[in-house]
């Protein structure tokens, strides 16, 4: 759907009228690069370059805002299988943000966490990330997930073998094993569940972001490509956000 133009007052205030219709948690694909770029007849590496600009003015804007949790589908598991050079690109990108908002992010007391297998990862990105980790650890004003080399089915299965491996040893019971005990286990489990995933650039998938924990999060699909994001789209996002009735599986609010 194609969300109406709002302002940001009327978005805050939406969200403050709601009593706690705020998400804690936000989870954004930030898609649309490669098609923002052909769209200005630019390669698609300068996509890239203005998705990591739109990155930075959104990480501002969830600050401001005063969300506590913020991830971003920054490499997929699947993102493999685009050609080398792209690829190489979205590693520099990442590079690029890191080494230019790390000292920032850790004055502003953000700690980052990083979500996903580092396998085949280049040594120097497995660094930067472990870096960025160690930098920001004690940081807790606002929290920042980047899920990079990410995807939600190869977090599960990581989380189902691991307790696999601990139920052969006699560490823990089979019977055990509940959904509270796989979510301890997913590389997520110091965030709470998402509550709200926003998609940008016109799809209408999740294509494997954090599939286990969005069994009940709220999507809102945005037309705008992510090169293009900021805080006024952020905004009509969390006013789509507050005006719906979460259920949980219940009855709607004032159902008889």
């Amino acid at each position: 759907m194609t969300l109406s133009r709002a302002s940001s007052d009327s978005a805050r205030q939406a969200t403050e009228e709601g009593n706690g219709k705020l998400p804690r948690h936000v989870g954004i694909i930030m898609d649309g690069n490669g098609r923002w770029a052909a769209q200005y007849g630019m390669p698609r590496p300068v996509g890239h370059e203005r998705g990591v600009e739109a990155l930075r003015r959104t990480v501002k804007a969830a600050q401001k805002t005063g969300l506590e949790y913020l991830t971003v589908y920054s490499f997929s598991t699947e993102n493999w299988r685009r050609p080398f050079s792209e690829v190489s690109a979205l590693f520099a990108l990442l590079k690029t943000f890191m080494n230019q908002d790390l000292k920032r992010l850790k004055s502003e007391g953000v700690r980052i966490s990083v979500f996903g297998t580092r396998e085949g990862l280049p040594e120097d990105v497995d660094a930067l990330l472990d870096r960025a980790l160690e930098e920001t650890r004690d940081n807790t004003r606002f929290n920042l997930g980047i899920a990079f080399n990410y995807g939600g089915r190869e977090e599960i299965t990581r989380a189902v073998r691991g307790l696999a491996e601990d139920a052969r040893a006699g560490r823990i019971e089979p019977e055990a094993i509940d959904e509270a005990m796989i979510s301890s286990r997913l590389d997520t489990s110091g965030f709470p569940d998402p509550d709200l995933i926003i998609r940008t650039g016109e799809e209408r998938r999740l294509s494997n972001f954090l599939v286990w924990q969005s069994a009940y999060t709220e999507l809102v699909f945005m037309d705008v490509l992510w090169p293009e994001f900021g805080e006024h789209s952020l905004n009509e996002a969390l006013e789509t956000f507050a005006s719906r009735d979460r259920r949980f599986g219940g009855l709607k609010s004032g159902a008889a």
